[in-house]
């Protein structure tokens, strides 16, 4: 199948509600804030979430409805505060959340992507993540090692039906440019579809010429729409920054659903796209301020 190139808002109207979607994002790090974003503009429903670790836009789509069950690895918004949208769901339960580890989240992925029923592992033997899930019902079991006759933990494939990543670029077959620490790569290549917004689309021929900058094939990549900034605030390695001063102030509105929804109103239903959102939130200048040093990777202060 041919790589679709298409824009934001079309490809968000494919996405059913009750979809599972797994996010590519690591804390403040390389968020698809702006997939998010036109999501809850969208007002999807129902969805069940996935992310190694919990981030903005988890957060962000627990806070506005749109999530029925989220399975995270614990998560922050970093040194800038707690995701307390989730938080608070776990609280209340009006989200059904599962708590995993990072690595045993990564491990059912990297089942989906490698074609098995189920991975075996003996992370989260003995701890009190494991009890919990078992009692959840949630895709684990307790098994035995066939060879040594070990106790073992038993994680089912995880194949969502998409997976969404932001990315430094894409050729027009889709081959995806990742750069900086890598997470998601399983993540990516275990969905049914995974659709990627890149920072720009660039030419088969620079692809050719730099194959090593492709960490996902395009036989992965299902659509690719070009959204620059579309992380902030969070950051893009090489590219730009995060923006501290927007996430902080994100910590602050997010720890009451009355300061969230007004965060809402103000800058996704307030904004009807992308580039509005940006022009909302300060602009080229603002996006200049936070463009990353092209030696060190990050703004330098």
């Amino acid at each position: 199948m041919a790589c679709k190139i298409a824009e934001l808002d079309q490809l968000v109207r494919e996405i059913p509600d009750g979809s599972e979607i797994a996010l590519g994002s690591f804390a403040i790090a390389r968020n698809p804030i702006a997939f998010t974003n036109e999501l809850i503009r969208q007002k999807k429903r129902n969805l069940k979430i996935y992310g190694i670790i919990g981030s903005m836009d988890a957060d962000m789509l627990v806070g506005a409805g749109c999530v029925e069950e989220y399975s995270y690895g614990g998560g922050s918004l970093d040194r800038f505060g707690r995701i307390n949208r989730v938080n608070e769901a776990l609280e209340k339960n009006s989200v059904r959340i599962l708590e995993y580890s990072g690595l045993s989240l990564s491990m059912r992925f990297l089942a989906g992507c490698s074609g098995i029923p189920f991975i075996p592992t003996k992370t989260l033997l003995g701890t009190d993540i494991l009890k919990n899930l078992l009692a959840k019902s949630a895709p684990v079991a307790l098994g035995t090692c066939p060879f040594s006759g070990e106790k073992t933990v038993l994680l089912q494939k995880l194949q969502p039906d998409y997976a969404i990543l932001h990315a430094h670029a894409a050729d027009e077959r889709g081959n995806i440019i990742l750069k900086g620490p890598i997470w998601d790569e399983e993540l990516a290549k275990s969905a049914k579809k995974l659709i990627v917004t890149v920072e720009q689309i660039v030419s088969n021929e620079f692809v050719k010429r730099n194959p090593e900058l492709v960490k996902v094939p395009n036989i992965y990549t299902y659509a690719i729409a070009r959204i620059p900034f579309g992380a902030f605030p969070t950051s893009l390695f090489k590219e730009y920054d995060y923006d501290g001063d927007f996430i902080s102030m994100y910590a602050e509105v997010n720890k009451k659903q009355e300061t969230f929804d007004e965060f809402l109103k103000k800058y996704i239903f307030g904004t009807k796209t992308h580039y509005e959102f940006l022009e909302q939130v300060g602009g080229l200048k603002r996006m200049a301020d936070i463009k990353a040093d092209p030696v060190f990777g990050y703004k330098k202060y």
